[in-house]
């Protein structure tokens, strides 16, 4: 398989750089595989798209303000992304123009050191524990394609309703279009709902840079699945209701976390699950997700779901009509 058949033309203009005034306002397209049917709906219509026994399962991961602007003794701005929290006062992180044990200051708070950790790969040490800090001063980790300077707005609308465990530096983007009342509406459906985490890191962002598909190596990222989420998804499976998932990160964490009998299991851990057409899928029968890059393993996650031909019909769709793409975008919901 070749990258460059999961390219396509994405105007700029398609791409939404900021959230709509309400979340549950956003497009919504319907794809049923078993048809190859599409149609147009809005994100509130969900509840009356879902089925009485459904389960839906959510990334419960919580974004942390991870960017940061700190002063070299030059005077000069330096712009950091944490990525990692490895102990109390270091964490890894990307930088521009980094050099080894660089010295930064940053207004109102901590100073610290650049470590170069080789490989390529960063730390910065902190003079103090930051978490509090960055609650103050850290602005959330908009993805690269969003081309502006993420403002205080950013902190509510670049966060899903239902966040609680702090680890990701990017949003699982399908959950931001759900508010709490549309979640009571899905529940008193009798729509069940669970949760897993997938600490979503910047390497989702990253293109696949490889033409031969195989030869990509996929980026690792923390998951955790309870042993109650794996008991409701069990029994759903073995009652024949529908295990629907919110995001392809709960994707990736639930067909990570599926053992040879098909159950899904407790897990804590990294999963490097790269998921292309001809994948297996033995824990999820329908996903609702937003509307991904050219060239992404996202892209080809959904077209191993959907197929290839369906799923790039369903973009060329979305731009006639003028969908929103990317992370602020509009959704899809494949069943």
């Amino acid at each position: 398989m070749k990258t460059s058949d999961y390219d396509y033309p994405l105007p700029d203009e398609k791409i939404a750089y900021r959230p709509l005034d309400e979340r549950q306002n956003s497009k919504l397209m319907l794809l049923t595989r078993e048809d190859r049917g599409i149609e147009h709906r809005r994100f509130y219509e969900l509840p009356e798209l879902l089925r009485r026994g459904d389960l839906l399962i959510f990334n419960n991961t919580k974004v942390i303000p991870a960017r940061l602007y700190g002063k070299k003794k030059s005077g000069s701005r330096i712009e950091i992304l944490l990525l990692e929290k490895l102990d109390e006062r270091i964490w890894k992180c990307l930088a521009r123009g980094p050099k080894n044990n660089m010295e930064l200051e940053f207004e109102g708070g901590p100073t610290a050191n650049l470590i170069n950790a080789g490989e390529g790969q960063w730390q910065i040490k902190f003079s103090e524990n930051i978490e509090d800090y960055l609650d103050r001063i850290g602005n959330m980790p908009l993805p690269p394609y969003i081309k502006r300077e993420p403002d205080e707005s950013d902190k509510a609308t670049y966060q899903t309703v239902y966040a609680q465990k702090e680890g990701a530096v990017a949003a699982p983007t399908a959950g931001l279009h759900f508010t709490p009342g549309l979640i009571e509406e899905i529940e008193q459906r009798g729509i069940e709902t669970g949760y897993v985490t997938l600490h979503v890191g910047v390497g989702t962002f990253m293109p696949v840079k490889t033409e031969n598909i195989s030869a990509h190596i996929m980026h690792s990222e923390y998951i955790e699945v309870p042993e109650r989420t794996c008991g409701v998804i069990n029994k759903a499976k073995e009652e024949g209701r529908r295990v629907i998932a919110v995001g392809t990160t709960v994707v990736r964490t639930l067909e990570s976390s599926v053992d040879g009998a098909g159950k899904v299991m407790p897990a804590s851990g990294t999963t490097e699950l790269f998921i292309t057409p001809g994948f297996e899928f033995k824990a999820v029968d329908a996903v609702i997700t937003n509307f991904h890059l050219p060239r992404s393993t996202l892209l080809m996650l959904v077209s191993a779901f959907a197929g290839r031909e369906f799923i790039l019909s369903a973009y060329r769709q979305a731009i006639e009509k003028d969908y929103r793409f990317l992370s602020y975008g509009d959704a899809m919901f494949i069943c």
